[in-house]
């Protein structure tokens, strides 16, 4: 799996049109039932601390290929070919303010946060579980998230890097008293389309 971290994807002139598989988020936009509670955040991830950005991220992908493959992991043909491009404007800086504050006071610093620091670091797991063995992008945009993320699916495409593209698109909210709070996510799972 290879990683990059890379600038805003420019779109190209006449932009080719993308089909969404499927689609989640965290919490869910059809829960009636109010089963996200968004006090609570998201469910824990394992090996993951003080953030709830990779849970986030982890929760919307894991739903959007469910939406679409049913359950883990996706057929070999296909998961070698499907692209992870995840997509933040501030990216997890719980985990920044957490090791900041640490450093600040002396005290030593979780381990787990440096591996958690690096944006994509949930990615091998979601990757892990589904069988996902394309490229990994990970960027901050400016402007709209979701828009930048199909243009640079449409990159990934247009240079033959993959098939599909896992969307993740992740912000954590900011709470004045406490300093963050749980946020939200949304992953779409694409393809090209036909004009």
């Amino acid at each position: 799996m290879s990683t990059r971290t890379v600038p805003s994807a420019r779109p190209s002139a006449d932009p080719a049109p993308l089909e969404v598989l499927s689609r989640g988020s965290w919490p869910a936009v059809d829960d009636p039932a109010g089963a996200d509670d968004p006090a609570a955040g998201p469910p824990k991830l394992p090996g993951f601390v003080v953030s709830s950005f990779s849970p986030l991220a982890a929760e919307a992908a894991h739903r959007c290929l469910r939406a679409h493959h049913g359950e883990a992991p996706v057929p070999a043909e296909r998961g070698d070919r499907t692209a992870v491009v995840v997509v933040s404007r501030l990216g997890d800086f719980a985990t920044d303010r957490a090791v900041g504050a640490a450093v600040t006071a002396g005290r030593p610093v979780q381990p787990l946060l440096f591996f958690q620091s690096v944006p994509n670091a949930v990615v091998g797991h979601v990757a892990t579980a589904w069988g996902l063995r394309g490229p990994v992008v990970c960027f901050s945009p400016e402007g709209d998230q979701e828009r930048a993320a199909l243009d640079y699916a449409r990159l990934l495409f247009e240079d033959g890097e993959a098939d599909e593209a896992l969307l993740i698109l992740v912000e954590l909210f900011v709470d004045e008293e406490s300093g963050t709070g749980p946020g939200t996510a949304t992953a779409l799972l694409v393809r090209e389309g036909t004009a």
